[in-house]
């Protein structure tokens, strides 16, 4: 049994303030793990103090000092690799596959952080005028539990190659990934206050980051309700936000698909992260006299993704973070049957000898429109709705039809015309024939699916603040 009672403020390990703990539960069997001490509204404002008197110096750091902070870091990462895998299948669930794939972008963040500082003029001319491309402020990091030090590494490096100091909140259910963490920030070397990470609740370490004047930029990801939530306190001091939010994401299969290919691409598309990511592509589109074919082949595939002990290396989706997320897919399902939807596998209930932790049965609905809610709402857990079109245009009309637009996926044996396709979908990243990751493209949503961009030079400049220097002739 673990307990985690420090945080990390100005360069230290500290006691929080706080005085409420929080249960860490395991996911997999849902026996304690341990519990985490809470910081309060005190803390976070210590943490905030730390990261603006680092942020008079450190904005003034040039490139090449920023770029021997994100090797120091990614140095300390890269000795605790089995580390950072194993605590992220014990404390969150994800399986061995996925934390591996986490881990390797963990350190692609740092890569492509200094990528961008090798290249990247912070000083412009624009027109006849000098533009100065300055560090924003203190930005805080709220980041949720689906891929945490993930999130906290791309946002993290980001924010150093800008100048930016920074306050960070994890999800409490975090704890102890989050503690590796800041193990490793400590290894580090880092002048103080440029990193401060508070464990705590959203409803006061979150709220004091969104309404704190100190605080120049939030860059939070998480569900569309709370980015609403912390863009409205966020106006009141006309903080700089970067919101990237819920999907319900459409993959279009073409008719002239290879479909032996496709469906197994479009389950591990619906499944990925155990089917709680935000980018997992829940709405399936086919043509309407391919039904039956691809009714078959789902059938076939859903063997193959096993589901159990996250730590198994064969093992594709384990479990629900939580009991409150397992009942919150279950009702889905259940809402999914009571719509009219099909099942065509899984269902209600736990994978027979998986009784004990958060399992879920990988479900794949038929016979879904494009208005119930199981095809209109992120679920957030390995639930696939089928739907099916009759034409090419009407199948961009239904992938349009939704208040999201994070991601989207295409496939097609005609690279030109999945492109063409893919050039229609409203969606801020777009899949084609595969599932990849560019580090310095941008990533984010059209519509409630977010405000703004992460990665690459877009992401970087969301960072910074242009000054327009205009001396007249």
């Amino acid at each position: 049994m673990k307990t985690i009672d420090k945080i990390y403020i100005n360069g230290e390990f500290v006691t929080p303030k706080g005085t409420e703990y929080f249960d860490l539960i395991s996911p997999v069997t849902n026996e304690k793990l341990g519990k985490v001490l809470l910081g309060n509204t005190e803390d976070t404002q210590n943490a905030i103090e730390a990261a603006k008197n680092a942020f008079k110096t450190f904005s003034k750091t040039t490139p090449s000092e920023r770029i021997q902070y994100l090797e120091k870091i990614k140095s300390s990462v890269e000795k605790r690799k089995d580390d950072f895998i194993n605590i992220m299948t014990e404390e969150y669930g994800g399986t061995f596959q996925f934390a591996s794939v986490s881990y390797d972008y963990m350190l692609k963040s740092f890569d492509s952080a200094i990528n961008l500082l090798n290249s990247y003029s912070f000083i412009k001319t624009m027109g006849e005028s000098e533009v100065q491309m300055t560090p924003i402020g203190v930005v805080g990091i709220i980041i949720p539990w689906n891929s945490s030090n993930g999130f906290i590494c791309s946002k993290l490096s980001t924010a150093i190659a800008a100048g930016c100091t920074t306050v960070i909140k994890p999800s409490e259910m975090s704890a102890q990934q989050t503690q590796l963490m800041i193990e490793c920030l400590l290894d580090a070397q880092l002048p103080k206050g440029i990193v401060n990470i508070v464990n705590g609740s959203g409803e006061i370490v979150g709220a004091e980051i969104s309404r704190n004047p100190d605080i120049s930029k939030i860059s939070f990801t998480g569900s569309t309700n709370v980015g609403k939530i912390i863009a409205k306190e966020a106006i009141n001091t006309m903080k700089r936000v970067t919101l990237e939010l819920g999907g319900k994401s459409p993959n279009i299969i073409l008719d002239d698909a290879d479909f032996s290919k496709a469906i197994p691409l479009a389950i591990a598309a619906a499944f990925m992260n155990n089917g709680q990511a935000c980018i997992a592509g829940t709405r399936l589109l086919i043509p309407e006299n391919k039904l039956d074919e691809v009714k078959s082949l789902i059938k076939e595939t859903i063997p193959n993704f096993i589901v159990g002990d996250p730590k198994n290396p064969n093992t594709a989706v384990g479990p629900m973070v939580s009991e409150k997320q397992f009942n919150r897919v279950q009702d889905y399902i259940q809402t999914g049957i009571n719509e009219g939807a099909e099942i065509l596998i899984g269902g209600l209930g736990k994978p027979e000898g998986l009784e004990s932790g958060n399992f879920v049965k990988p479900t794949v609905f038929i016979n879904v429109n494009n208005q119930m809610r199981i095809a209109r709402e992120e679920i957030f857990g390995p639930v696939l709705s089928v739907i099916t079109y009759k034409t090419e245009e009407e199948a961009i009309e239904i992938a349009n039809d939704t208040t999201y637009g994070l991601q989207a996926y295409v496939s097609s044996s005609d690279s030109k015309r999945a492109y063409n396709v893919a050039s229609q979908i409203n969606a801020g990243r777009v899949q084609i024939n595969g599932i990849g990751h560019d580090p310095m493209a941008p990533f984010g949503g059209f519509k409630q699916s977010g405000i703004g961009r992460e990665f690459g030079t877009i992401g970087l400049e969301a960072y910074l603040e242009p000054r327009a220097l205009i001396q007249p002739k």
